[in-house]
């Protein structure tokens, strides 16, 4: 399992290590906010695009060859930059970036699936979660370091070593999985399955989380600076907001494998708590940002262990890449929607509105997390 933590540290390493320090890399490659701005929208563009089409590819061939094809494409873009080291081939490599974790990052939670019992789905999944979230928080300070000691193609030199090492222990230590025999799917069969309240209701609530953490990662600081705080405390409560992710998530997968929390409860509870961070995040002050992020973190790491461990358990093993994909697809579009609903509000009431708008948002999902009856029985215990 180790090999498939360590291929979502590098996904989640990827996004938010080169994201974070591409505004003050490099002049000559980044010459405006919208070259900036295209620049981030490369590598969640490709993900968005192409993760449920790597994940039907994962269900078709294997999800080790496909894992192991993602990995060395990203060490193979990476690497692209680092020798060519121009405007143009910034922009490429970054996008060979974004498809090669489209086809590595699916295949990766496929498999941690694959290779566990159902009934530790939760502790694998949390697992999994805990080694990504760690590749969020640490992204942007290795990524930082990196660039401020050779400049952003250490970074990417970085980058791609990672992911070759990362492909080299797979290849070695993850046994591999065949595809399983499956019967013939027409379009309506994929519509009807992706429209079940089953995948439905994990993969919203996944959205949901993933909107809210984006915007406690992009908007926490503005609050924070808003009322005077430095970098150094508005920081801190970024990171307060990924590491108390990053903790609940193992605790929250163990709790599910033993009983003590389902799932349906656990989404419900997640959603309700970021939806009180954001509320939190309302009142000015340190103590008002320390509370949304560490809300909000508990919230996401609640959901995350128990959304991807409802959508082993409600999916076909036939048809876990392509379930995953398309519960990727739902985390990339929240990641986007949340912070793009913040600041329309924003824009014309307030950035407090902004965060009670997306609350409410949150506060209503649990509705379909509860409705979500179909199959619930299979995944969450009740």
């Amino acid at each position: 399992m180790w090999p498939l933590y360590a291929a979502g540290f590098t996904t989640a390493f990827g996004a938010h290590g080169v994201a974070a320090s591409l505004g003050g890399a490099s002049e000559d490659a980044v010459t405006s906010l919208l070259v900036l701005g295209g620049l981030l929208a490369l590598y969640d563009g490709a993900e968005v695009v192409l993760k449920p089409v790597f994940g039907t590819l994962a269900d078709r061939v294997g999800a080790k060859p496909v894992l192991l094809g993602g990995l060395i494409a990203f060490a193979a873009a990476s690497g692209l930059y680092v020798l060519a080291d121009s405007p143009g081939w910034l922009w490429a490599a970054r996008l060979g970036q974004g498809a090669a974790a489209s086809a590595f990052s699916p295949s990766a939670s496929a498999l941690v699936a694959r290779l566990n019992p159902a009934a530790k789905h939760g502790r694998a999944f949390g697992s999994y979660g805990f080694y990504k979230s760690i590749g969020y928080t640490l992204g942007p300070l290795l990524g930082g370091v990196l660039v401020w000691a050779g400049g952003l193609r250490l970074l990417f030199a970085a980058m791609a070593v990672c992911a070759a090492v990362v492909a080299i222990w797979a290849a070695l230590a993850v046994p591999a999985v065949p595809p399983l025999p499956k019967a013939r799917q027409t379009v309506a069969d994929l519509v009807r399955r992706l429209t079940d309240r089953a995948f439905l209701a994990p993969t919203a609530a996944l959205a949901g989380a993933t909107a809210a953490l984006s915007v406690g990662v992009g908007f926490l600081p503005v609050s924070g600076a808003a009322v005077g705080l430095g970098p150094v405390a508005t920081g801190a409560a970024v990171s307060v907001l990924a590491a108390t992710a990053a903790l609940v998530q193992p605790w929250a997968g163990r709790a599910l494998d033993a009983g003590r929390l389902t799932t349906r409860t656990g989404l419900g509870a997640g959603l309700l708590l970021a939806a009180l961070g954001l509320l939190a995040a309302m009142v000015p002050g340190l103590v008002g940002v320390l509370a949304a992020a560490a809300l909000i973190g508990c919230g996401t790491g609640l959901i995350t262990p128990l959304g991807f461990a409802a959508l082993a358990a409600s999916t076909p093993p036939e048809r876990l890449g392509q379930t995953m994909g398309a519960a990727e697809l739902g985390r990339e579009l929240g990641d986007a929607a949340g912070p793009l609903l913040v600041a329309s509000v924003a824009v014309v009431a307030g950035l407090s509105y902004g965060y009670a708008v997306l609350a409410l948002v949150l506060a209503l999902i649990p509705l379909l997390v509860i409705r979500a009856v179909g199959r619930a029985s299979e995944y969450s215990g009740d």
